[in-house]
């Protein structure tokens, strides 16, 4: 990896969903873009996510907040100013034995690539979709076209139970629960958002010490836990609190900027 020595003073990385882009407005609070815009002139911004931020339904948000670099779906790949540090795919036997046991036990296992919802058990998906949106629409395909496309994480829907389920099934892989206890990622324990970041850290050239990570799922667990400083969302859940350095308010009463301004990065 060709290390960049930095003239920024820390990296400060930022889960999306329901830490930046709240899920009530699908928007991005304006106080939290007014912070981004302040820590760009001495911070590098990254965007450490679940989701694949190239992908259409989030480059969006990843354009309007411009990072320097990107954890894309927990680390497992890692792309900084254009230039990819990281890539790692799922090894085709775990995946084939995950997708079995989903289709065996009526769970819904498989994720959205390049406009196409590849599920095994979709109908758990529309059930979400309607929840959330009153409306589903997906392009489904087969989710036993996974195994001849590259998979990097996939998306589990339903509720803790069957994380437990499948983790007790699966100990090679993680499941945290999404912030509404609707889904997990499924991610090899071997990837995380605070193995992107060390990545970062070291193409930077700036310590761990001097980064700072926001984050509200369990997804962000690692991340929050190793940075230099972990700050939990008020709207987290309860282990990620647990976990952090300081815990803010929540996504829609300003807790990006209060958080910022607390920690004197702005």
């Amino acid at each position: 990896m060709t290390q960049k020595p930095s003239k920024k003073k820390r990296i400060v990385s930022f889960d999306l969903d329901m830490t930046l882009l709240d899920h009530k407005t699908w928007k991005i609070p304006d106080s939290a873009m007014k912070a981004l815009e302040l820590l760009r002139k001495d911070s590098v911004i990254v965007i450490g996510s679940g989701r694949n931020m190239d992908h259409d339904m989030s480059v969006v948000y990843r354009d309007m907040i411009m990072p320097d670099a990107v954890i894309h779906m927990n680390g497992t790949r890692v792309v900084a100013e254009g230039n990819v540090l990281f890539e790692h795919l799922m090894d085709k036997g775990r995946l084939r034995a995950l997708l079995e046991y989903g289709d065996t036990h009526g769970i819904s296992l498989g994720v959205s690539q390049e406009g196409k919802d590849y599920y095994i058990h979709p109908e758990g998906v529309v059930r979400m979709d309607r929840l959330r949106w009153g409306v589903s629409e997906r392009n489904f395909m087969d989710g036993w076209e996974l195994m001849d496309i590259p998979v990097r994480t996939l998306v589990y829907i339903g509720g803790p139970e069957g994380a437990r389920e499948l983790e007790d099934h699966f100990p090679e892989f993680k499941f945290p629960m999404f912030s509404g206890n609707m889904g997990a990622d499924v991610v090899e324990r071997e990837a995380s958002k605070a193995e992107g970041l060390k990545r970062l850290c070291q193409y930077y050239d700036i310590g761990l010490e001097r980064t700072v990570a926001f984050g509200d799922s369990m997804n962000d667990y690692e991340i929050v836990r190793e940075a230099g400083i972990g700050v939990a969302m008020g709207n987290s859940v309860e282990e990620l609190k647990t976990v952090a350095d300081y815990v803010t308010d929540d996504i829609d009463r300003d807790g990006i900027w209060k958080a910022c301004r607390h920690l004197s990065l702005i």
